[in-house]
């Protein structure tokens, strides 16, 4: 850390050169809290950074460092894959569109497959909607409007715009995800539903619903 900080070279041997020194305009320690820390300030090197997050319980801070580890995270897989797609739920909308047409040139019990995974996609602008106080059936119909208007599909970036509460094209907006992050979302998300449509049996372990069964007995004498 101190290495990152300051820009110097670890050495093996006191016997270097001054050349792998690093460069720190002031060294302090501080305390924060109950926890003491060693801090490195006008490092015109430096090439890793500390935050300092606050607040009223820890669980408020656990939630604002796994949000914050989040973002850079979803900042660092766009910077390294070079290709992003609207969010707010626009792919998935235009997904669920494209299901849709493909839907009526096929005939047959993989109907009922596709229009499942169809309806399926829809869920997550309707979590987003839901989650932001919206009306969730109104956003969904609209986004449906707007990703079936016009032949060259003006719409098809539209998503969910949580910040104005309404629907938008959250292309325009700078509402992106990385493709690499929607792709490997839907191939996991399909696996999954696979994996549990093929199980055709279950194997119940005696002693475990002996002592369920055990349980819901005291509970109805408690009761």
């Amino acid at each position: 850390r101190v290495s990152a900080a300051t820009g110097a070279q670890i050495q093996t041997t006191l016997a270097g050169s001054t050349d792998f020194l690093g460069i720190c305009g002031k060294f302090e320690e501080i305390q924060i809290g109950d926890e003491r820390f060693n801090m490195f300030t006008g490092c015109p090197q430096a090439k890793s950074v500390t935050l300092i997050l606050r607040g009223g319980a820890q669980q408020f801070i656990e939630e604002a460092a796994r949000s914050l580890n989040d973002a850079i995270m979803i900042v660092r897989r766009a910077i390294k894959a070079y290709a992003v797609v609207a969010g707010g739920g626009a792919i998935e909308m235009e997904l669920s569109r494209h299901l849709r047409g493909y839907l009526r040139t096929i005939s047959g019990k993989e109907q009922l497959v596709i229009s499942s995974f169809s309806k399926a996609l829809e869920v997550i602008p309707k979590t987003l909607a839901d989650n932001s106080g919206m009306d969730a059936t109104e956003i969904v119909n609209k986004l449906r409007q707007k990703h079936n208007v016009g032949e060259v599909l003006e719409g098809m970036w539209y998503g969910v715009d949580v910040l104005n509460e309404r629907v938008g094209d959250t292309f325009e907006q700078f509402i992106w995800e990385p493709e690499l992050v929607r792709i490997n979302v839907l191939v996991a998300a399909t696996e999954a539903a696979c994996r549990i449509l093929s199980v055709d049996e279950t194997v119940k372990n005696p002693s475990s619903e002996q002592d369920q069964n055990e349980a819901r007995r005291m509970a109805a004498l408690q009761g």
